[in-house]
């Protein structure tokens, strides 16, 4: 079984990604995850252009590294410097590090255009670069930078570049896509020539500019690399790079090539991983992305649930489990019976053959007002135990109301009141918030907590309004999705209406309900 090394350079050319900055306690809470998740290396900076970086190779010298080795990044010498006085070589070292990824010019025209030098004096920064690195006892891999459009312009000059890398000792030779412009017919022809051309380990670093770079990075390793270079979640400048939760469980599932510490078993942490990396970056996690994201095992037609139900092959490549997802069944106006059956087995709920078709005509009808269920799977549950006479009512809410906007000099609020019931007890509570919304929901939890005490654990997470038909102006209905948090379990409810408040207020309601039947049995 063929090795291939995963290299991630999250912490590196991830940082370049437009929205996304690390801290220094980010970049190690990071790099300890990917190391304990199984990845060879480990990308983490460039210490002569950013002082973070150079903290971070000073602060993870303390983190016990299981498995993933770290590398600093940087260039060749400077045309100008003598190897062993440029300070982008001095501070490489000075980072300590047992790999150092350097980078040199392999397209003539950045030679002659950027550098302003000749090709025969580039050749010399990258065999010089390499072989004093080599020297100092570092193991050393060459970024051949901008090698396709390099090789296409001048396929004589970017071998020749290439050979004096392998000449000069690197340990692996990476060729990279930097503009991201290639396509997977255009590296297999390219790779065909190398691979015969060079010895030396040979890895791929490709960005996504065409929307190619997990293709771009596959079809090298079937061509012969033994290394590919890239992010998790894909993250990175312009497009991004290529994504490494894509092509891992594409190597080791699909073409059956061992990845070193990413077993099966490791490999189920993957979704997990991926989520984790987003919520560090303060990033939303892509729904739609392959093998991890939300959406990625989610079913919604009729026809797709019922075939699903028999048999999941018929419509999911792997299973879910397998990269630490899971199949989701959606509830929407397009559902049929098998939709709703397979989607209360999913929520643990069992509903009598008699309650089935009220229940979809329920579903259709209110989908038709607007609700969407897909999103929001507590008020669903709520609707299946409603209509099923299986919701205990544990409060009741007499009124509500919004009451005044308050303004002083240097701070304003509003106001909401909220009268309930719970058995014979009554509560009147008024909460002070930014906005409507936050005013009544504080409301409501201050007096659902005198009866139920969990509820002061409760938070809101998330807030969402979606305009169903905008031309209406500010008549239109609106659908409103919250979320919420409890001990670190989280679900959505949804309410609708021409009033953005009632639509909030009935979402609000929906979620006191859902997690007051979840914890007080």
């Amino acid at each position: 079984m063929k090795r291939i090394w995963i290299y991630d350079t999250t912490l590196r050319d991830g940082k370049q990604a437009e929205n996304v900055n690390l801290s220094l306690t980010d970049m190690l809470a990071i790099a300890k995850r990917l190391d304990q998740f199984g990845v060879d290396y480990l990308e983490c900076g460039w210490p002569a252009a950013n002082p973070k970086d150079r903290s971070f190779f000073e602060e993870i010298k303390k983190v016990e590294l299981h498995h993933a080795q770290i590398a600093a990044f940087g260039s060749t010498r400077h045309a100008k410097n003598k190897v062993q006085e440029d300070p982008n070589i001095e501070a490489l070292l000075k980072a300590d590090t047992p790999v150092v990824t350097i980078f040199g010019k392999s397209w003539d025209l950045h030679v002659r255009e950027v550098f302003h030098i000749s090709l025969e004096e580039n050749l010399k920064l990258v065999y010089e670069s390499i072989d004093y690195l080599k020297r100092h006892n570092k193991q050393v891999f060459f970024d051949a930078e901008h090698f396709f459009d390099g090789y296409r312009s001048n396929p004589e000059y970017a071998l020749k570049v290439l050979e004096t890398a392998e000449k000069a000792g690197a340990d692996a030779i990476i060729l990279a896509d930097t503009n991201g412009g290639m396509l997977p017919s255009m590296i297999r022809e390219i790779m065909s020539v190398v691979t015969k051309e060079v010895k030396t380990h040979i890895g791929i670093h490709a960005h996504n500019d065409s929307d190619c770079a997990v293709a771009n990075s596959l079809e090298a390793v079937l061509a012969g690399a033994v290394q590919v270079q890239g992010t998790f979640n894909g993250v990175g400048e312009r497009c991004g790079n290529a994504n490494l939760v894509s092509i891992i469980p594409n190597l080791v599932l699909k073409l059956g090539y061992d990845c070193g510490a990413i077993t099966l078993e490791r490999l189920k942490q993957l979704t997990e991983v991926s989520h984790y990396i987003y919520e560090i970056a303060n990033l939303s996690p892509d729904n739609k992305q392959p093998y991890t994201g939300h959406s990625a095992f989610a079913h919604k037609g009729g026809v797709h649930v019922n075939a699903v139900e028999k048999n999941p092959k018929t419509y999911e490549h792997i299973d879910p489990e397998m990269v630490g997802n899971r199949r989701r069944i959606l509830i929407s106006e397009q559902s049929g019976k098998s939709n709703i059956l397979e989607k209360a087995h999913e929520l643990g709920l069992e509903i009598k053959d008699a309650f089935i078709q009220p229940l979809l005509h329920k579903v259709k009808e209110m989908e038709n007002m607007g609700y969407e269920f897909e999103g929001a799977d507590a008020s669903f549950e709520l609707l299946v135990k409603r209509i099923t006479g299986n919701f205990v009512e544990r409060f009741d809410i007499i009124s509500f109301r919004v009451s005044s906007f308050v303004k002083t000099n240097d701070y304003s609020y509003v106001e909401a009141t909220v009268k309930l019931r719970v058995g014979e007890m009554e509560e009147l509570t008024v909460g002070e918030g930014d906005g409507p919304v936050n005013a009544l929901d504080i409301a409501l939890k201050k007096g659902l907590s005198v009866f139920y005490p969990v509820i002061k654990a409760v938070k809101l997470t998330d807030y969402k309004v979606r305009i169903l038909n905008p031309k209406a102006g500010t008549a239109a209905v609106t659908r409103v999705l919250v979320s919420f948090q409890y001990n670190g379990y989280e679900w959505q409810t949804v309410g609708v209406s021409s009033n953005i408040i009632e639509a909030s207020w009935q979402a609000l309601v929906d979620s006191m309900h859902y997690i007051l039947m979840k914890v007080e049995k």
